[in-house]
């Protein structure tokens, strides 16, 4: 559910993914809203297996573990190219929480706040 990996360091990252018409989560010629919480998941998680093959480390599986406040104001459609930026807010044990936002255009359309736990 990401296209291109643009940044990554120790405080976040971004990706880019374009919506295409025989995506799954496609319906109506719109992006569902399981998919954009996905999109986020997995920006996350391009994140860390880069992290890890920079540093010659095998890559976790993570799993997400909570979603809270979730605003999705749009549902991104066909064509559109979701630029998703990823924020750790606090990492303790094997329990990262991250901020992730949507936007295609310059136009915010999905934020959250998601715990993530890795295995």
């Amino acid at each position: 559910m990401i296209d291109t990996l643009e940044s990554c360091d120790e405080t976040g990252a971004s990706t880019t993914f374009e919506v295409k018409a025989d995506n799954l989560f496609v319906e109506n010629g719109t992006l569902k809203e399981p998919a954009l919480i996905e999109n986020i998941a997995q920006t996350a998680a391009a994140r860390m297996g880069y992290i890890c093959q920079q540093e010659q480390k095998p890559v976790p599986v993570g799993f997400i573990g909570a979603v809270q406040q979730l605003k999705i104001s749009n549902l991104p459609k066909i064509g559109d190219t979701l630029t998703t930026a990823i924020t750790v807010k606090n990492q303790i044990f094997n329990a990262t929480i991250i901020e992730g936002a949507i936007s295609v255009n310059g136009t915010y359309l999905v934020s959250c706040e998601m715990k993530i736990f890795i295995s």
